[in-house]
């Protein structure tokens, strides 16, 4: 027992000597510090400006690279933005387009419970530009149930008549033609004439005496004879009177009340055709034919 003991204690005593010799040779031992060489110090100097402008080349590159994946995004994005605003643009286009024929509409329905006639509403698609617009085309016909000497009309007052007619298509002579002749009178003084077409959009009133006390600004509507118009609906405004120093009637100008350059729905008054006032446009149809 006493041998063991005294084995144990070597053993001890021996490791301690081992770690106090490792301890004290590492607390004992030198790095050296050696200078560089000529030919270190001349291949420092040279590489690293190099491996200096490789770095910053590298950082720059990772810049540009970052920015243009970054700009074309950015310019995708513009264009889809760019479609998505043309479609909105379009659609707000469409709808104020609905918007404002939903009023015209409106305001022609309207003045139409006015009217005791049976209606055809229709839509103008065409015109004669070699008459100055004096005739318009309806998108509506014979299968429509548009008549012959039809009278035409809107919410302003009066377009003409139908003096051609097809299946689906119609022909309107307006008051811009000079072969239209209305029988009108002035609303105020209820003094009779005959309002013609002459250009520029523009109409003539005539036969009125030189003593008749019309005024510029007088309105005129029709005076329902001859057949053809009902009467009351309005035909103009008197713009101009000139008295000549000869002959018995005025020089009178009449502007239109509808705007025949922004035409665009009408409505056609149907019904019995008049028993007379037949002769003058249907020879009036052979002419135009």
């Amino acid at each position: 027992m006493k041998l063991i003991n005294e084995s144990s204690k070597t053993k001890i005593v021996n490791n301690l000597l081992v770690a106090f010799l490792a301890v004290y040779g590492i607390s004992q031992k030198r790095f050296d510090l050696n200078e560089p060489t000529l030919f270190h110090q001349l291949v420092t100097e040279v590489i690293s400006p190099v491996q200096a402008g490789l770095a910053s080349s590298k950082k720059s590159l990772s810049s540009f690279w970052e920015n243009y994946l970054l700009i074309v995004n950015t310019s995708k994005e513009n264009n889809v933005l760019k479609k998505q605003i043309s479609r909105l643009e379009s659609d707000l286009t469409s709808m104020e387009e609905v918007r404002k024929e939903n009023l015209r509409l409106k305001r022609l329905l309207s003045y139409s419970d006015e009217m005791s006639h049976q209606k055809i509403m229709a839509q103008v698609v065409g015109w004669d530009s070699a008459n100055e617009f004096k005739v318009i085309r309806l998108n509506k016909g014979r299968k429509h149930g548009i008549q012959m000497m039809a009278p035409v009309i809107t919410d302003h007052g009066l377009v003409g008549y139908v003096y051609r007619v097809t299946d689906n298509f119609s022909d309107v002579l307006t008051i811009l033609d000079q072969n239209n002749r209305v029988d009108v009178m002035v609303e105020r003084t209820r003094t009779h004439g005959i309002v013609e077409g002459v250009f520029n959009f523009k109409c003539a009133l005539k036969y009125i005496m030189r003593n008749e006390p019309v005024e510029v600004g007088d309105k005129l509507i029709t005076a329902g004879v001859g057949g053809i118009y009902p009467k009351g609906i309005k035909v103009g405004m008197i713009t101009d009177i000139t008295k000549e120093n000869f002959g018995m009637t005025l020089s009178i100008e009449v502007i239109p009340s509808v705007d025949f350059d922004k035409l665009e729905e009408v409505l056609v008054l149907v019904g019995p055709p008049a028993d007379a006032s037949k002769s003058e446009p249907v020879a009036l149809e052979e002419t135009k034919k």
